[in-house]
């Protein structure tokens, strides 16, 4: 099956250069190009997208306003957003999380990295390493004052609708391991790590794993260390 990819940029440039590299892949081709975030919210749905690489920064309707609006349209659950950033918006990451983002990557990584990041996230996966990443996000998680109180203070009591295992599952997810690696550490198969993802996602209202991780700074369930 092939990906369908949209590019939401202002930078007509960069759409184009993500244009040719994505074109390039057997399994994947750009379907739109959108210069802001409300373009990219039509598109995706017109052009029935299954990623959308989002910028944060474009005028009007920016990548985060417009990664909440595909969140929170039903039409559009199948859709995946993969945030572009510059290290220097740092401070949006979590927010792009939480506004239901799979995850995000540098504009200065490499082509491959790119076309991974695609297909990690078109296989309902979290984009949330290398190790680094992870401890960008659990930083900002630690910082919560700096980001806005907008926590959901339901979200530990929802988390004793977890049985044990699931829990123990969540921590693993949280600390950015995937499902081969978190069946090797609780010695069970890696079919039973994913019947506990996908129902902890469920229990927990979270549209992919990159949400769960979320859930799991903000309950308290797993603390933030700052290295």
């Amino acid at each position: 099956m092939t990906i369908r990819v949209l590019l939401a940029d202002d930078q007509a440039l960069l759409r184009s250069a993500f244009r040719v590299l994505v074109d390039s892949e057997a399994d994947m081709e750009v379907v739109g190009e959108a210069s802001d975030g409300a373009e990219a919210v039509r598109l995706a749905k017109e052009e029935r997208a299954d990623v959308v690489l989002m910028d944060i920064r474009m005028p009007g309707t920016d990548g985060l306003a417009a990664t909440r609006m595909i969140s929170a349209d039903p039409d559009l659950a199948r859709v995946r957003v993969v945030i572009l950033t510059t290290f220097e918006v740092d401070d949006y990451v979590v927010q792009s999380l939480r506004a239901g983002a799979s995850g995000f990557l540098g504009k200065g990584s490499e082509p491959e990295e790119l076309l991974s990041a695609i297909r990690i996230a078109a296989g309902g996966e979290a984009l949330l390493s290398p190790a680094a990443t992870k401890g960008l996000i659990a930083r900002f998680l630690a910082q919560g004052d700096a980001l806005g109180d907008d926590r959901d203070p339901e979200r530990a009591q929802r988390l004793d609708a977890l049985t044990v295992r699931e829990r123990e599952v969540l921590v693993q997810v949280a600390g950015g391991h995937s499902n081969d690696e978190i069946a090797e550490r609780l010695d069970v198969s890696p079919l039973t790590v994913k019947t506990h993802v996908n129902r902890a996602m469920a229990k927990l209202g979270a549209r992919d794993r990159a949400q769960l991780v979320v859930i799991a700074y903000e309950s308290g369930l797993v603390r933030p260390r700052v290295d």
